[in-house]
C-alpha cells in the first residue's frame, strides 16, 4: 500500500486544557530498525490522555510537578495509546509479510525485554500515540488480530483499560469461584474488570450508579452497588463472607471504608485514583488479616499476549460509546472528561 509523506495528527503543544489540542499536518514517521508503521484505523481514548495533556502525575519527589505519565514530556507530542489498523510498512529486520495485516499495538514501554517486564512508559506520553493517520511502534509490540470477529473499534479499547484490567486481575490473583468487588465499573476499565473477572468464573459485585446500573449488569455484574449509597454497608448486604479481591481505580476513602470487607488473605488492587490519591486505613485491618494492597500499572507483555488471545476469540465484548472524527478531538476528549458515558470513546483518523 502506497503511503504518503504528510498526514493529520492532533498534537498537544504543552500542559493544560482542551485548548492545547491542535490538529496539525506532520510528516508520516519512517519505521525505523526494528519497527512497523501501521496505518489507524480507531484510537480510543483513555483517562491517561486527559492526565497527560493535563500534566497530571506528578513525580516521586514532587506530587504537584507537571509531568507526563512517567516524567516529562517533549513537545509536541501525539496523543493516543490504543491504536487498532494495518500494517503499512515494515523497517529493516522485519518481516514484510506483515504488511496488510489486521494488528493491535501494545501500547507501553517496558523496563526490560523479558515477558515479565513492567510498564514504564506509554505510547501517546513517552512517545508519539495514535491521534494521527500513521504511527510507529517496535514490531515486538504489533499483535496481528486479523482473524478476529471483533470490529476495529472494539479493538482499539483494548490495550490500556483492558490491558490494566487483565494486569490487575492477574496481579490480584483473582481464580473461580471467588468474589470480585469492581470500583468505577461503568468506565473503561471497570467495564473491563466485570467482564474478564465473570470470564475467569468469578462472582462479580461492581459499584456504579443511576443509569449506568443496568449497562453493568448487562456487561456481566451479579450484583450492582449504588455508589450513591453507602457502599460498604450494601457490599456486606451482598456479599455476607466478605470479598477476595477488591479491583479498585477509584481509590480515596473508598479503601480505608473498604478494607475491612475483605476475607482472610483478601486483596485490594488499586490502579487509578478517580476517588482520590492520598488514602487513609486502619492497617490493623491489613497484617491481622494477612490482607494485601497491590499497586498495579498497567500490563505486563505476558498479561497483554493473554488479552490478544481473549480478543482473537472475542470472549470479550467491547463496548463502543461514541465515535468522533479526528477533527472532533477536543469535543471528544470533554466527552471523556464529563463520564456520563458506559464504555469507551474511539476516534476515527
Amino acid at each position: 500500500m502506497g503511503v504518503p509523506d504528510v498526514m493529520r495528527a492532533v498534537c498537544v503543544t504543552r500542559h493544560g486544557g482542551p485548548e492545547v489540542l491542535e490538529l496539525a499536518e506532520v510528516a508520516v514517521p519512517a519505521p525505523q530498525a526494528g519497527e512497523v508503521l501501521v496505518q489507524v484505523s480507531a484510537v480510543a481514548l483513555n483517562n491517561t490522555d486527559l492526565w497527560t495533556r493535563e500534566g497530571a502525575y506528578g513525580s516521586p519527589d514532587d506530587p504537584d510537578a507537571l509531568s507526563g505519565w512517567r516524567g516529562p514530556i517533549d513537545f509536541p507530542r501525539i496523543q493516543g495509546a490504543d491504536v487498532a489498523g494495518r500494517v503499512a510498512a515494515v523497517g529493516t529486520g522485519v518481516r514484510g509479510d506483515l504488511v496488510g495485516r489486521r494488528v493491535v499495538v501494545d501500547p507501553a514501554i517496558y523496563e526490560t525485554a523479558g515477558l515479565d517486564a513492567h510498564p514504564v512508559g506509554l505510547m501517546g506520553s513517552e512517545r508519539d500515540g495514535g491521534y494521527a493517520a500513521y504511527v510507529t511502534a517496535p514490531a515486538e509490540r504489533v499483535h496481528d488480530v486479523t482473524e478476529s470477529p471483533l470490529t476495529d473499534d472494539q479493538l482499539a479499547t483494548l490495550p490500556t483499560a483492558y490491558g490494566t484490567a487483565l494486569g490487575m486481575i492477574e496481579r490480584g490473583r483473582l481464580r473461580a469461584g471467588e468474589t470480585a468487588l469492581v470500583s468505577g465499573a461503568s468506565g473503561g476499565v471497570g467495564l473491563a474488570l466485570v467482564q474478564i473477572a465473570r470470564a475467569r468464573g468469578a462472582r462479580v459485585l461492581a459499584v456504579s450508579s443511576g443509569s449506568k446500573i443496568e449497562a453493568v449488569r448487562a456487561a456481566g455484574a451479579h450484583d450492582v452497588v449504588d455508589r450513591a449509597g453507602y457502599i460498604p454497608a450494601q457490599v456486606r448486604a451482598s456479599a455476607p463472607e466478605g470479598v477476595d479481591v477488591v479491583l479498585d481505580v477509584v481509590a480515596g476513602e473508598l479503601v480505608g471504608e473498604g478494607l475491612p470487607l475483605l476475607r482472610e488473605g483478601g486483596r485490594w488492587v488499586i490502579a487509578g485514583a478517580l476517588g482520590g490519591y492520598e488514602v487513609a486505613f486502619d492497617v490493623r485491618r491489613l497484617y491481622l488479616h494477612n490482607a494485601q494492597v497491590i499497586g498495579s500499572s498497567m500490563h505486563t507483555p505476558a498479561h497483554f499476549g493473554l488479552l490478544m488471545d481473549l480478543a482473537r476469540r472475542a470472549e470479550v465484548q467491547p463496548v463502543v460509546a461514541a465515535v468522533f472524527p479526528l477533527d472532533r478531538a477536543v469535543e471528544a476528549q470533554e466527552e471523556l472528561s464529563r463520564r456520563e458515558h458506559v464504555g469507551k470513546i474511539v476516534m476515527h483518523p
